[in-house]
C-alpha cells in the first residue's frame, strides 16, 4: 500500500526558501543611498555611519545586521489515515443501511468505497488550509521585518542628515 505524504511538507519548504531568498540580501546591506555633503573623508564618513548606525538600533530596538525573518512554527502534521478512518466509518454505515435493505456485506462495501473517498478529501483540505494559514503567517512576519527597517532607516537617515550628509 502506497502513502501520499501530501502537498503541505514541500509547500512549508519552498515557502521558507522563498523567504530566506528575499530576506537575506536586504538584511545584510542598506537601502539608503548616502552622500557627504561637506566633502567628509572616507574615514569619517565610516565613524558617522556606525555611530548613526548605532543610535538607530538603539532608538527603533531593530538592527538589520542581526534581522531575521522569524518563520512561525511549522503547523502540526494532519492526522494519517483520513481514507481509512473514513472507510471504516462509511462501511460501518454502509452494513447497518444494508441490513435494513437486506444485504449487509454489499451495503457495507459501498459505505466503505464512499467514506474512504469522502475521508481522503476531508484530509487534503484540511492540509491545504494548514498550508495557507502558514504561507500567511511567513508574509505577516516579512511584512513586520520591512515595517521595522523601514523605522530603522528613517532614524538612520535623520542622523546622518543631521551630520551633514545627504541621504536617498
Amino acid at each position: 500500500m502506497m502513502r501520499s505524504t501530501g502537498l503541505l511538507p514541500v509547500l512549508i519548504l519552498a515557502t521558507l526558501g522563498l523567504a530566506v531568498w528575499v530576506a537575506g540580501p536586504a538584511l545584510a546591506q542598506s537601502d539608503l543611498f548616502i552622500y557627504p555633503k561637506k566633502g567628509q573623508s572616507e574615514e569619517q564618513q565610516s565613524k558617522d555611519r556606525f555611530e548613526c548606525h548605532t543610535w538607530a538600533v538603539k532608538q527603533t530596538g531593530f538592527d538589520p545586521t542581526t534581522a531575521s525573518v522569524a518563520a512561525p512554527p511549522p503547523p502540526e502534521k494532519t492526522t494519517e489515515g483520513g481514507a481509512v478512518q473514513g472507510a471504516a466509518r462509511g462501511a460501518a454505515r454502509g452494513a447497518a443501511i444494508g441490513a435494513i435493505a437486506g444485504d449487509a456485506g454489499k451495503g457495507a462495501a459501498i459505505g466503505a468505497g464512499t467514506g474512504g473517498a469522502r475521508g481522503a478529501r476531508t484530509r487534503r483540505t484540511a492540509e491545504q488550509q494548514q498550508a495557507q494559514q502558514y504561507q500567511e503567517g511567513v508574509q505577516a512576519s516579512q511584512s513586520e521585518l520591512e515595517k521595522q527597517r523601514a523605522t530603522y532607516n528613517k532614524a538612520l537617515a535623520a542622523c546622518l542628515e543631521g551630520r551633514d550628509y545627504t541621504v536617498k
